[in-house]
């Protein structure tokens, strides 16, 4: 009796039938078959297959979701599985769909949003192991069962949006405020201590501008010149060092004084005339009162002590 011949490819199998009447599974590669009696019923691929499935539940904080599933499948590689796999199932994508449905149906509905979040992979976990035993008598196997998404309707979205939004603004806040805190405290800290080292200079240039008077003094005293006149001179010497150092200063834009000769010399007359009248006043006796006396001919004026 002459056959005929036919092809299968690697990744799929065919059911051969003998006048209606399941014969076998014929596997890759050149195949024969009676000719007349037997014929090739179908094929069936070996190959991975993805189902995308899209459902929507309540949370049990009453918020509606879109759960979005992707199940991944495949017909078993032995004879029987692909069998099974041909005769039993006319639609298995909505087999698998029904039963994906059922676990989400049955675990969303007993979780608050946040925790259908956390728990996706769990979820998912469910869903691959009760399509692993539902399916197999069917000759299918599931590779992998994953929840791609969980998602709210958009007021719910915008709503946990501004949430998070005005938590992330008090944090910022919160920080903004420690910070400006530091900066101030850091700030008074700091003219806290410029301060100080100001003070410390000034008594630094007090105390050695005292001291080189000091030493002056004792040299005009060694070389046997008036005390009084001395000090007069070195007076009007730090006057005019006072008068140069504001003439040099950047910020100093006029200074009007006497400076002519008989200026100075005025200048020079009332500074001693402070000395003598010190002088006067610290050798005068004083009165029942404390008051220093006037020698006779010196009349205190109205307003003058």
């Amino acid at each position: 009796m002459p056959l005929f011949f036919f092809t299968v490819e690697q990744q799929e199998r065919a059911i051969v039938e003998r006048f209606g009447k399941f014969v076998r599974v014929a596997g890759p590669g050149l195949q024969t078959k009676t000719p007349f009696v037997e014929r090739v019923a179908g094929r069936m691929s070996l190959q991975v297959e993805q189902l995308n499935a899209e459902i929507e539940t309540k949370t049990k904080d009453n918020v509606f979701v879109r759960v979005k599933l992707a199940v991944q499948y495949k017909v078993g590689a032995n004879e029987q599985q692909v069998q099974d796999a041909y005769y039993k199932l006319d639609n298995p994508e909505v087999q698998m769909q029904a039963h994906a449905f059922d676990v989400v149906r049955s675990h969303i509905p007993s979780m608050d949003l946040d925790e259908a979040y956390a728990d996706a992979d769990t979820i998912a976990m469910h869903i691959q192991d009760t399509l692993h035993r539902q399916m197999a008598d069917y000759g299918y196997e599931i590779v992998k069962a994953l929840v791609t998404n969980i998602e709210p309707d958009q007021r719910v979205k915008d709503a946990m949006n501004n949430i998070n939004a005005s938590q992330r603004n008090q944090i910022a806040a919160a920080a903004q405020g420690d910070a400006q805190k530091t900066l101030a405290v850091k700030k008074a800290e700091g003219e806290r201590e410029t301060m100080r080292l100001q003070g410390e200079g000034v008594a630094a240039e007090r105390k050695a501008i005292a001291e080189g008077l000091h030493e002056s003094l004792e040299i005009i005293a060694q070389h046997g010149l008036d005390m009084r006149e001395a000090m007069a001179l070195v007076a009007l010497t730090q006057y005019t060092d006072m008068v140069r150092a504001l003439g040099e200063g950047s910020h100093t834009n006029t200074i009007l004084l006497p400076h002519s000769p008989s200026g100075v010399s005025d200048l020079m007359g009332q500074i001693r005339d402070g000395i003598l009248v010190g002088d006067l006043a610290s050798q005068a006796p004083t009165n029942s009162t404390g008051t220093p006396s006037l020698p006779p001919g010196k009349r205190s004026e109205p307003g003058q002590h």
